[in-house]
């Protein structure tokens, strides 16, 4: 969740270590902070409770800072509240070594009550302050022996980056279940949490893996293992284009990366369809695999689970194979049933979620085949998985996710369609036409954002109810708990999602004059059924704003209060047209409210702790 930037080189460092955390802002942070070393001065840390426009004023007023080394960091609380005192870096007690860290050491109390015993003097309530003291406790002229005894007496999950006075000329970094890249600029060594960070700077980047050390200079870098034996790491080339990180002209990165969708799922699509088939060269399961494929077992959070829930539908309709899907915090937990026949898909957009990434190394540990679908190369999940899809989304900066629900969504898609081949469970007329409507789902995309006056105007009309229930069969279900989550997390109003069906076991009991009901009836089936629901909220006094299929808008009119369209399409692909409608409406109702959209109170991007 935190945000971690560190610079060696030959310029100074504090303007490029604000840029760096002004890039990580979208991954949710309550304070921020950065070390630098001065030649004159030594070490000098500024930190503050907030954003990083008052870290950079504090460093205005003090002049400037002249050193060429530093850390900067965003924090997101853990342990102690959002404070400046316990914001990061944090230092030892005689000075002499700034720590910034990402993730949990699970054993800080411990080690806390240790150094206690020996006359330490803490100054925060973190967790992450006994890196710093421990490091001064082990120091004894060799900062990297230093770090290795204490990543050796530490437990838990982290991102390090360290300076130490004392070598003033070098940076340190190590990671274990906590993402940190390093990059290599002209002249110059970076480190982040996030490539984000580095991209203005350089485009050749290393990952570095679990129990990893590395060492940067203005001009080198050495990375170790745990025990200070040499890696060879290979550069990766960041091919995406800066302009994808900034805002280019949307008043939000979230209505900027809704409008991309289409070309988002279209970059996802394109390559992987060749002379009318699906061709995923990335995957190369063998067919008795395949065949004889126990289960499916879909691994994701958040709105990726909403994307594991639509594919429940989606590949038992066209594999006629049983698929369950499981919250990753809970996968663990649950005695999982797991065997070597079965396929462990995991969605996740960064690639880092800690809970997805400990769920599926439990599913491997137990002998399942994985498959990922990430949108990050290089990250950690895409480097554990026996297989990787890569979705061409492009960088995600605004912490709701859209176009990476779209482009996972399109990802299960083609899985469906060039598994179902293999196993023969589509007939070819059936695997053409479905083919050809996905073909067709970047222009559909486009005809429905289109239509967002019409939404921004349903956004004004409903965004005063003060709770919203989504309903919905089958897909329409799925679509309905994605669209509730956008709507709680950027505009802070109460909402559920519930299948339509499960209205007369309870839920209905919270129906009430003022209350709003978004209906989703796109599964032509099942229409009558939902809208035999939607009376019943009606009845009740239940404003109803009613999403349907252009054919159907006129039978969905004569009971909903307002209503929404999307064109026509294979009810497969639905979900895909039906969310864009739903994540408009977030927007706007909390646009109306006045909400920080792109980082909205208490979350983060990219979840790296439990």
């Amino acid at each position: 969740m935190c945000g971690i930037v560190g610079f060696v080189g030959r310029e100074a460092a504090a303007p490029i270590l604000l840029d760096g955390l002004r890039r990580l802002e979208y991954r949710g942070y309550d304070s921020a902070g950065l070390a630098v070393f001065q030649p004159e001065q030594g070490l000098e840390v500024i930190k503050t409770k907030g954003r990083v426009d008052a870290l950079a004023r504090q460093v205005e007023g003090r002049g400037g800072l002249a050193g060429d080394i530093g850390l900067g960091h965003t924090r997101w609380a853990t342990h102690g509240a959002p404070s400046q005192q316990n914001s990061h870096p944090h230092v030892s007690e005689n000075g002499r070594i700034a720590v910034v860290h990402n993730g949990i050491i699970e054993n800080y109390a411990e080690i806390r009550g240790f150094l206690q015993s020996t006359g330490v003097r803490f100054a925060s309530e973190t967790d992450s302050e006994v890196v710093a003291q421990l490091l001064e406790y082990y120091y004894n002229g060799s900062i990297l022996e230093a770090v290795t005894k204490v990543l050796h007496r530490i437990q838990g999950a982290y991102a390090l980056g360290i300076l130490c006075a004392d070598c003033p000329d070098r940076l340190i970094a190590a990671r274990k279940d906590s993402p940190l890249v390093l990059g290599f600029g002209q002249g110059c060594r970076l480190l982040a949490s996030d490539v984000t960070a580095l991209i203005r700077y350089t485009r050749d980047v290393c990952y570095l893996d679990d129990g990893e050390i590395a060492e940067l200079t203005a001009d080198h870098v050495w990375v170790y293992d745990a025990y200070l034996r040499p890696v060879e790491k290979e550069r990766r080339r960041v091919d995406w284009d800066i302009s994808a990180a900034e805002k280019g002209g949307y008043e939000h990165f979230m209505l900027k990366e809704i409008m991309e969708q289409p070309k988002a799922v279209r970059d996802t699509l394109s390559p992987r369809i060749q002379d009318g088939r699906v061709v995923l060269d990335e995957v190369s399961f063998p067919k008795n695999f395949l065949a004889e494929m126990d289960r499916i077992a879909v691994i994701a959070c958040g709105s990726s689970y909403h994307v594991g829930m639509a594919a429940k539908y989606i590949l038992e309709k066209l594999l006629r194979k049983p698929v369950e899907v499981a919250l990753a915090s809970e996968f663990r937990y649950c005695d999982p049933i797991v065997t070597p026949r079965t396929l462990a898909l995991v969605i996740s957009q960064s690639g880092e979620t800690i809970d997805t990434l400990a769920a599926m190394r439990e599913a491997k540990r137990l002998g399942a085949k994985v498959l990922s679908i990430v949108n990050v190369v290089g990250s950690t999940i895409a480097r554990e998985s026996h297989q990787v899809l890569y979705t061409w989304a492009g960088p995600e900066i605004a912490v709701a996710t859209t176009k990476a629900y779209s482009t996972q969504l399109a990802m299960i898609y083609l899985i469906g369609l060039c598994f179902g081949e293999v196993l023969g469970t589509l007939p070819p007329g059936e695997y053409a036409g479905l083919l050809a409507a996905l073909q067709r789902l970047p222009d559909q995309l486009e005809e429905v954002l289109s239509c967002r006056e019409r939404i921004q105007y349903l956004a004004s009309v409903c965004f005063n109810h003060p709770s919203v229930f989504f309903i919905g069969r089958h897909l329409d279900y799925a679509v309905g708990l994605e669209g509730s989550l956008k709507l709680k997390e950027i505009s802070y109003l109460h909402s559920e999602a519930y299948a339509a069906g499960e209205l007369k076991h309870g839920t209905i009991s919270l129906i009430e004059p003022g209350t709003l009901v978004v209906a989703l009836a796109t599964c032509r089936p099942l229409f009558e059924k939902t809208m035999s629901n939607v009376v019943e909220v009606k009845s009740r006094g239940a404003d109803v704003l009613g999403l349907t299929t252009a054919p159907l808008e006129a039978a969905m009119g004569q009971t909903a209060t307002y209503t929404l369209t999307v064109p026509e399409t294979h009810p497969l692909l639905l979900p895909s047209l039906d969310v864009v409608p739903m994540q408009l409406f977030a927007y706007y109702v909390a646009l109306m409210h006045g909400c920080d959209i792109d980082k909205p109170r208490n979350l983060a991007k990219s979840v790296t702790v439990e």
